[in-house]
């Protein structure tokens, strides 16, 4: 950061405190446990982007400093200082308010004005006014560099999405609301699973995402399309969009070209346990039952090299014995005529929405990039249950929550 920025150019160290105390002194553990984690402020130059962000007051501030409550209306205030800080010294007026004479920090026109509104208070007579401070109009109190209100993502959260890094909205929120305004761009260069993506496009900014895989890529396609449907507009560069591109990303890396190719048909890659040596490069789960909530599946192989009918009839084993209702056979190269029988071979599966779909099913890369599908029951239960969905967005979840509704 130090040579990025320059050190010059380093403001804050923020503590975010990410999880609760916990013991590992029964496994070992012979030092203090982490549960924080450290967010580096820096800036570009000594002047940015700032906007205050607030937090609500706790109970215990509120009792302590709001204690008097207001009869006729309910509302909680506090009775705050009037005179003129520094005195003469500072310039400050000098009159007579409810028979105590004092240097004040109004005009002698703005005080009558705030006693006209019932905003000075005089508790006995002789005793110097105060002012009425009410806590509905205040902001909340500053954020400081000690983060303890945000917990981590629980299992159970709505926007858990399964990513081993992912970091909560709340958090990516506070950072963007307090280092941007509307239309402003924000730049993730390691943007996972897209959370900082995903806040930004719901706080109206325009925003960049970087990451070296193309899982994340997939990943946040998804979340954008759950989130804030299809219409989303963005552009994804650095990925293959013809067949030499998919030659040169086969080449460079044939794990990220079956992760590419994963993505073009929406599947989720196999766990590590369940890798090639089970014949299983991805997932698609669906449901098309009305009547039951069983989950139906699709199981994808990749290949990028030389192909045969002996690989189909590989594929076709795969699926009997993973009781999948369909197979998907995704191929670099063109699939010979003995490919396309041993597929058609296979069958039919008969799904309960009434329809027969290819039970073995081969398609190119050449057909994806030109937009063919996967053909397969689309679900009575949305898309389909191959990503944890992200919650919807509404127009309330981007705006500043209040202290008070």
């Amino acid at each position: 950061m130090d040579a990025v920025f320059g050190p010059e150019n380093f403001r804050t160290e923020i503590v975010w405190k990410r999880s609760s105390a916990h013991s590992d002194a029964k496994q070992g553990r012979t030092q203090h446990g982490r549960i924080h984690d450290i967010i580096l402020f820096y800036t570009k130059t000594n002047q940015w982007t700032w906007n205050q962000v607030y937090m609500p007051y706790d109970d215990s501030y509120i009792n302590t400093f709001y204690k008097h409550i207001e009869p006729e209306s309910g509302r909680r205030y506090q009775l705050d200082n009037l005179a003129g800080p520094g005195g003469a010294a500072k310039g400050n007026p000098s009159y007579e308010v409810m028979g105590v004479t004092r240097y004040w920090r109004y005009t002698q026109k703005k005080m009558a004005r705030l006693i006209r509104d019932g905003r000075v208070v005089q508790t006995r007579p002789g005793a110097v006014p105060r002012y009425k401070r009410y806590l509905d109009e205040m902001p909340g109190a500053p954020i400081q560099d000690i983060w303890t209100d945000i917990g981590p993502i629980s299992s159970q959260a709505a926007e858990r999405l399964g990513y081993p890094t992912q970091k909560p909205e709340a958090l990516l929120e506070r950072i963007i609301r307090a280092s941007s305004n509307e239309g402003d761009i924000v730049l993730d260069p390691f943007c996972g699973c897209g959370t900082a993506i995903a806040v930004s496009q719901k706080l109206n900014r325009q925003w960049i995402g970087i990451d070296i895989t193309h899982l994340a890529i997939s990943l946040i396609k998804n979340r954008l399309r759950d989130t804030f449907g299809e219409e989303t507009q963005y552009k994804v560069i650095g990925v293959p969009e013809d067949l030499k591109g998919a030659e040169a990303l086969k080449n460079y890396s044939p794990m990220e070209f079956q992760q590419w190719a994963l993505g073009l048909v929406d599947a989720r890659p196999a766990s590590d346990k369940g890798g090639a040596d089970r014949g299983i490069d991805g997932c698609i789960y669906f449901h098309d039952d009305p009547k039951s909530t069983k989950t139906k599946s699709i199981i994808i192989q990749v290949k990028s090299g030389h192909v045969g009918p002996a690989q189909i009839r590989d594929l076709k084993g795969v699926i009997d014995r993973e009781k999948a209702q369909i197979g998907v056979f995704i191929s670099l190269a063109e699939p010979t005529r003995a490919m396309k029988t041993e597929a058609v071979e296979t069958g039919y599966y008969d799904s309960p929405l009434g329809h027969k779909y290819p039970r073995l099913q081969i398609l190119t890369i050449k057909q994806l990039l030109a937009g063919k599908k996967i053909d397969y029951p689309s679900g009575v239960r949305g898309r389909d249950a191959t990503f944890k969905k992200a919650p919807k967005h509404s127009k309330k979840d981007g705006e500043q929550e209040k202290m008070f509704d």
